[in-house]
């Protein structure tokens, strides 16, 4: 190697990696949103480490830690989405620390994909198959329970501020 990085395609557009100024830029205007990801991700990820220690896995049972785990960070997400994006005005570092960051370590597709593949085995392939199919209904179903519960709390606290 010579020091000299090799691209196929650009990542960016305006960003050229093989000269050197550029590779620099994106250190100075991304690199602190990196350490916040990796803290917020720290967090996250002790979180669901202190809720799978209060209900450790069985082997050949329903892996409810990161069945909760997962419905919940989506549930989250999509109440601070809502929140970030239409009612506050945040630091620029807010949404990738808590967004990316805390419940991206918090939730686990990896952890999911290895449970489920630990479950398809003689006498649990039936759960393998709910824990596979619930986790995902459940997932996605939260993220709209976390979007529409928000905006009701968020009108229903609108209305009450504009009649007094």
């Amino acid at each position: 190697m010579n020091g000299e990085v090799e691209l196929e395609a650009p990542i960016d557009s305006d960003v050229d990696l093989r000269v050197g100024a550029q590779r620099r830029e994106l250190v100075r205007r991304h690199g602190s949103v990196l350490v916040t990801i990796a803290f917020g991700g720290g967090f996250g990820a002790l979180a669901r480490y202190w809720l799978t220690q209060a209900l450790p896995p069985r082997h050949d049972q329903f892996p409810w830690a990161t069945f909760f785990t997962n419905v919940l960070g989506c549930l989250l997400i999509g109440m601070l989405t809502v929140l970030i994006t239409e009612r506050w005005t945040v630091h620029r570092l807010t949404r990738p620390f808590l967004g990316i960051g805390v419940l991206g370590g918090f939730t686990t597709f990896s952890t999911y994909a290895v449970e489920t593949r630990a479950l398809l085995q003689p006498g649990t392939v039936g759960v393998a198959f709910t824990y596979l199919a619930g986790t995902f209904v459940c997932a996605m179903l939260a993220v709209v329970a976390g979007v529409s519960a928000t905006r009701t709390v968020l009108r229903t606290n609108a209305a009450r501020e504009e009649a007094d």
